[in-house]
């Protein structure tokens, strides 16, 4: 499988890594900015990668296959389906401005629970599951180039690890945390329905409907190379 690198904001992210808790090597799906609307003012915090194990190609093809990026960006069950496939997930999120540890998990947390709300399964374990997240960021602080890490296994099991810069360490995890509605739904905090970045949702449209595109039994063509500004 062939792809390339995202650039966004000046923030590369390279076509494959492994990610910290994983054997596995996975290919640069998508990647955007996350952004707020501050007094007329798109401030930027963030640039976000999303990266799938191969499985996921074969996996999501039973569905997608031959549709358009925009149909697939237009469509929140591809999305949902990208969150719970069988396979494993890792997003990289780099700070483009500082931010505090409790900053960060405490508005990840918020938009999980809200998730959970909406949809009605929130439980004590959900509870549990999100004052061990908060545990793992409360120390830290992360300057502008330092990363966060997740890996989302299809168990349920989200790994965090951090970054002092854009490199993926091998084996630095703080923490593993066995939720799987945590583990799905941090994922789906970015690139779900209400997604907090909406240029990584159609990153990951585009390139995963090229890599759906198959010219020929076992081929899909390269992805283009994307620099992304929002």
């Amino acid at each position: 499988m062939d792809v390339t690198k995202v650039e966004v904001d000046g923030v590369v992210f390279p076509p494959v890594v492994r990610p910290p808790g994983s054997s596995l090597t996975h290919f640069l799906a998508g990647a955007g900015v996350r952004g707020v609307e501050i007094g007329g003012s798109f401030i930027k915090f963030t640039a976000i990668g999303v990266y799938l194990e191969d499985a996921a190609v074969p996996a999501l093809a039973k569905k997608w296959a031959g549709k358009t990026a925009d149909e697939l960006a237009a469509d929140a069950t591809f999305f949902r389906d990208v969150v719970t496939g069988d396979f494993e997930k890792f997003t990289r999120v780099t700070l483009i401005r500082l931010l505090t540890g409790e900053q960060y998990s405490d508005k990840v947390t918020e938009n999980c629970v809200a998730y959970w709300k909406a949809t009605g399964v929130s439980t004590d374990a959900e509870g549990v599951a999100v004052d061990k997240f908060k545990e793992a960021f409360k120390p830290r602080s992360f300057p502008p180039g330092a990363s966060i890490l997740f890996t989302h296994s299809p168990a349920g099991v989200l790994t965090v690890a951090f970054s002092k810069d854009s490199s993926v360490p091998k084996d630095d995890v703080a923490g593993a945390i066995e939720n799987r509605a945590l583990c799905e739904t941090v994922l789906e905090s970015i690139i779900g329905e209400h997604g907090v970045s909406p240029a990584a949702k159609l990153s990951l449209a585009a390139r995963v409907a090229e890599l759906l595109k198959v010219d020929a039994p076992g081929h899909a063509p390269a992805v283009e190379p994307v620099s992304v500004s929002v």
